[in-house]
């Protein structure tokens, strides 16, 4: 199912208004590392949690939330995951719970930095190790250009954070939304005229 010209206009219109929001004291080619980054960091975490909650629904846990789940428990699927999706988060890492705590979290720039290396290693010894690792290695978390101070900065991420989860891109993990993740990423990279190394294609199956 193709992304709509009505939903993909709206789509750009947001990403404009995040730039112009949040661009300042960094150049564009920086400020796309963080969008992109975030925007894919809310995609691996949403494309997990909606995989397990649709295998407990499948199951008869109709009013199962994987992003509820304690890490403890949750670890029990790390290697099925792993193994079917190419990485693991736990339910405490997700895109939406950091999201959750973010403009209160005095330690946000570890918080993500463990995140994302927790997402990278993962895959460590698996077919997908190539694919995730140095996945986000351009999101520097304690850059000191977003800021003086780590409080500055914190702030900074927190407000990328904010509105990339503002971003409407689909209520369910189908196909739609697939498309409309698709259609930002390339839409971000045109706006920077940046060409990436590689585009992971496990995570997004």
């Amino acid at each position: 199912m193709a992304t709509s010209n009505t939903q993909r206009d709206q789509l750009h219109k947001t990403i404009w208004e995040i730039a112009n929001n949040l661009r300042g004291a960094i150049d564009g080619w920086e400020f796309k590392s963080y969008v992109l980054g975030t925007l894919f960091y809310r995609f691996v975490s949403e494309n997990m949690q909606s995989y397990i909650n649709h295998l407990q629904q499948m199951a008869g846990v109709s009013d199962f939330d994987y992003a509820a789940l304690d890490d403890k428990i949750a670890e029990a699927v790390r290697e099925q995951m792993v193994q079917e999706k190419g990485y693991f988060i736990l339910p405490s890492q997700l895109f939406c719970n950091v999201c959750k705590t973010c403009e209160q979290d005095d330690n946000l720039n570890v918080t993500l930095q463990r995140t994302f290396r927790a997402i990278e290693a993962s895959a460590q010894g698996t077919p997908s190790e190539d694919d995730l690792k140095g996945l986000f290695s351009d999101f520097m978390v304690d850059s000191s250009q977003l800021g003086s101070s780590v409080n500055v900065r914190n702030k900074f991420l927190a407000r990328v954070l904010l509105s990339v989860q503002g971003m409407q891109l689909g209520a369910d993990f189908d196909d739609a939304q697939i498309d409309t993740f698709g259609d930002a990423y390339e839409f971000l990279m045109q706006m920077y005229v940046w060409a990436p190394k590689r585009i992971v294609h496990t995570c997004f199956s």
